[in-house]
This record gives C-alpha cells, structure tokens and sequence, in this order.
C-alpha cells in the first residue's frame, strides 16, 4: 500500500528519539555522517589490498567500490547513523572461568572479549529498531553490522564518535575501544556531527610495543599476514613463525587493545542480561575429542571460514603445543589427543599434530614419514 503523507521531518528532535530506540538495547553511542563516498577509506583498503597487507582478506577489501559507498546499500541514502555498543561486561557470570585459565585440570584457550558472548544480537536489535521506525515514517533505511558492505569504522569516525588509534581500532571519546559498530543508511537527511574528533594518541605507542607478532607496522596500519586475530581465522597452514607467539589464544586477540591507555582508562564497563555464560576460555581437549556438531555447538557463531570446525581444531592443536605440558594432571589425555592427530585422516590437521608433539616433547610418537608433502615438511622442519 503506498504511503500517501510525506515522510516525517528530519529533526535533531526525531534523531533523539531514534537513538532513544537504539539505546533501549544497549547503544549507547550514536552519530550522523553524509551518505557520501568514503573516499579516504577508498582509497586506503585499494592501496593496502595491492600492498598484500589484507593477506587474503575479504571482507571490506572484497569490494572496496560497494563498501565505502553508502548508496549502494541504499538508493538514495542521505545520510547514516553509527550506533557503538561497548562490550566491556562488568559482571562476570562465571567467575571461576579465569581469563587465563589458570588453576584448571586442562589446557584451556583464550577468547577475545568480542567473542565472550554474541555482542552482535541486541546491536543489531538497535540498529533494526531504528530502521524500521524510519520505514515506518516514510523513509528508506537498512540496517549494517559486522558487514562487508559498510566500513563501519571509518563512517563512526565521520560521525564524530571517535579517533583512528594507532592499532587502527577506533577510540571513541572518553571510552576507548571495546565496543562493536554498525550503522543504518537512511534517505532521511539527518544533520551530520559537526565536527571530527582530534587524535587523541599523541606520542604514545603501548599498542605497537604490545603486539606479540609486530604487526602494527605504521600508525593505523595492520599487516594481517601477522596478525594474531587474523591468522586464527585465517583458512589453511597456520604460519610457523606465530605458533609460539600464539600462546593460549584460541580465538582473537586483544593485546593492542589491553595496553591502550584510553580503553585502559576510560572503557565503559556495562551490566547486561545475558542469554549465556561468557566464553572467556575453551577446554582445548574437549574441542579436539569433541565430534563436528559438538565443535559447532560450542563455538559456531564464531566466524569459521565455510564453518568448517577443523579450523578451530587447527588452532586448539598450536594453543595445545604451547600449553600442554603446563597440566600435569592432563598429561595422559593430552599425550591420547596428540597421538589421536598424529594418526588423523586430515593432513592439515596432522600437521599441526606434528608440531605440538615435537613442543610438548612427544617426539617417540612422531611417525618416520607420512605420504603427504605438508606433513612430511613438518616432519623435516628443524626441531
């Protein structure tokens, strides 16, 4: 049925009372930018793209003319609003679930803080709550988030919300890092911010220093192909040279952000109801025991490339080569998972196998040669 009065005006007023919607879900920080191309952003995802700095990553690389044009979302758009929820939870539900697992039977991997819990939901609850009040109004609007159609980062810091920092994550004002973006692109033309926030790093360099792999290799710029948070979502071999400096982490990484005096400082902690215990740390041997449904009911709303669990299992292998022989407890079931992989029909898999026996000192259950290049090549790596 088409709507026959004009849609409703554009006011700071009506945006108020949009964020007003957005907030009901836990998005506390909101602004407007123009609709227009994000020329910048453009034009740094194509130069970073031809440098191999994306090291293979889609996402908003995929298609930089889509991602850093609003009007492709939306026919039309005049303007976006940003929406940041934080996900700096205050309230541990499982306090006994240390950060490090420590003081646990079994070797246990990390999880970055975006992953403890699917922060994503209820921002995409706020986000839609927006976009369909404007639809209701009259006018278009689309909802983004964790999305390659939209860089979300760079139309927040048109908004106003925040500044680039050194480690490329955008610092929001009094707040720091640990919130999650998305945006609605609407025609409704809005008053964008009226001003960009300054650089508020100066000389400080914590998030460079605090890099395990060094991979911040200019202010603001991410060589993925050393990127721990990468390389774990990365598909195929994971690259020799980071195993060690992966340490325990089994999904993400949060070092940059753990050392930014802003977020430090300033991050807004938040109390919310959640549907589900925080992930914070995974049994590594129970995700190697563990069958594909029960991998994919533990972490599947994780991203998984193709959803293929083998890569978390990849990685549980490299967190296991460096932490295994930390639980003596576990020595006989880690020695049990170890063999189980030497002998896996997967040769990726093996592989790795490879690896974490020669760490965890397991070298009398090294086979003498196996058929496949990649796993012979492990077998004939240096100890």
């Amino acid at each position: 049925m088409r709507r026959s009065e004009p849609p409703r005006a554009a006011t700071a007023a009506y945006l108020a009372e949009l964020t007003a919607l957005a907030a009901e879900h836990g998005v506390t920080r909101t602004g407007v930018a123009p609709a227009d191309v994000l020329g910048r952003a453009r034009t740094e995802l194509i130069r970073r793209r031809d440098l191999g700095l994306h090291d293979g990553m889609s996402f908003t690389y995929r298609n930089p003319d889509r991602s850093t044009d609003p009007a492709q979302a939306v026919r039309g758009a005049r303007s976006v609003i940003v929406g940041a929820l934080p996900y700096l939870l205050d309230d541990l539900q499982d306090p006994g679930d240390t950060l490090d697992g420590a003081g646990s039977s079994a070797p246990r991997g990390r999880v970055a803080r975006y992953a403890w819990v699917d922060h994503y939901a209820p921002l995409r609850a706020g986000l839609w709550a927006m976009a369909q009040q404007l639809r209701r109004d009259g006018w278009k609007a689309v909802a983004f988030a964790d999305d390659n159609s939209m860089v979300d980062r760079e139309i927040a810091h048109l908004a106003g919300l925040g500044w680039f920092g050194k480690n490329a994550n955008l610092l929001l004002a009094g707040a720091g890092s640990w919130f999650v973006l998305g945006s609605v692109v609407t025609t409704a033309p809005f008053e964008p911010a009226p001003a960009l926030v300054a650089d508020g790093c100066g000389s400080c360099r914590r998030c460079l220093d605090a890099c395990p792999t060094g991979a911040i290799v200019a202010d603001g710029v991410i060589d993925a192909s050393r990127c721990l948070a990468w390389l774990l979502q990365k598909p195929g071999v994971f690259d020799p040279r980071f195993r060690v400096a992966l340490g325990d982490r089994l999904y993400g990484c949060d070092d940059c952000q753990e050392a930014c005096p802003p977020t430090v400082r300033l991050g807004e902690r938040v109390r919310r109801r959640l549907d589900a215990p925080q992930q914070r740390t995974v049994d590594v041997l129970d995700l190697l025991e563990g069958d594909d449904a029960h991998v994919l009911a533990e972490c599947g709303r994780w991203y998984l490339a193709d959803r293929d669990p083998r890569w978390l299992r990849r990685n549980a292998l490299v967190v296991l080569g460096n932490i295994g022989g930390q639980h003596p407890a576990a020595s006989a079931r880690v020695t049990a998972v170890v063999d189980r992989y030497l002998a896996h029909r997967d040769p990726m898999l093996r592989a790795h196998a490879v690896w974490a026996a020669r760490r965890l000192g397991l070298t009398a259950s090294l086979p003498t040669s196996d058929p496949d290049p990649m796993v012979q090549a492990e077998l004939s790596a240096p100890a």
